[in-house]
Order: C-alpha cells, then sequence, then structure tokens
C-alpha cells in the first residue's frame, strides 16, 4: 500500500461519520384505534449538525412507495434532539410493508461544501 493508501486509511478510521438514527431496528405493525388502519411507532435522534430536516418514505420489498399518513412528511430535528413519530398504514397495505426510511433534506441555502445525504431504513417485522 502506498503512502497514500495510508494516509486515505488513517483519515477515515479517525473522521467518524455522523448520521442519524431510527429506532426500533424491526418495528411492529400493531392495529390503531381508527378501524381499518394500523400504525408503527418510530423514533428518531439527529446526531448530524448539518442537517435538521429528515423526509419519512416507507417502502414494499422492491422499493416501491407505499402510501401512509403521518403527523409530517419531513421531520424538523435538531441537532442532538429526539423525536417520536407515528406512521399509519391502511390494514390492506401492512402485509407489503417492508422498509420504513428517513432521508436527510437540506435547505439550499445551508448545503455545505460536502452536502452529504444520509437515509437510514428499519426492517418491518
Amino acid at each position: 500500500m502506498t503512502k497514500y493508501g495510508y494516509a486515505a486509511a488513517l483519515t477515515l478510521f479517525f473522521n467518524s461519520a455522523a448520521a442519524h438514527e431510527l429506532t426500533p431496528t424491526y418495528p411492529e405493525v400493531k392495529p390503531s384505534y381508527i378501524d381499518g388502519v394500523s400504525i408503527i411507532n418510530m423514533k428518531m435522534w439527529n446526531r448530524r449538525n448539518d442537517a435538521k430536516y429528515y423526509e419519512i418514505n416507507v417502502y414494499d420489498k422492491e422499493w416501491n412507495d407505499i402510501p401512509f399518513a403521518s403527523t409530517e412528511k419531513i421531520l424538523k430535528i435538531d441537532y442532538l434532539e429526539h423525536k417520536n413519530f407515528h406512521i399509519y398504514l391502511r390494514d390492506e397495505d401492512t402485509a407489503m410493508v417492508t422498509y420504513i426510511c428517513t432521508t436527510s433534506k437540506q435547505l439550499k441555502q445551508d448545503v455545505q461544501s460536502t452536502g452529504i445525504k444520509s437515509r437510514i431504513c428499519s426492517r418491518v417485522k
């Protein structure tokens, strides 16, 4: 390995990538108080100081969008803040749900030089 390779490896080792966290990793679909609707409870923690907006998406096993409802489709979460949110699904769609993902969004005027986008997904049981 060349000296440039060692430098790159050391740089990657000492610079940890901070991303947001989405829990639980394997959420469960539960019945809600509304007939014909199920709910999934999620919690997110923002560990990125350069992003504070996150979009929620729900996908099937082939990464096709599944319709859902939530109080917010884009969450505003400040640095080191936790936020609980709920995803409501029609009962007929619950069998298809495989992934719940949150993707970081940045305002055009807030994009720093890197502009790194992170997506974290949980796999539904």
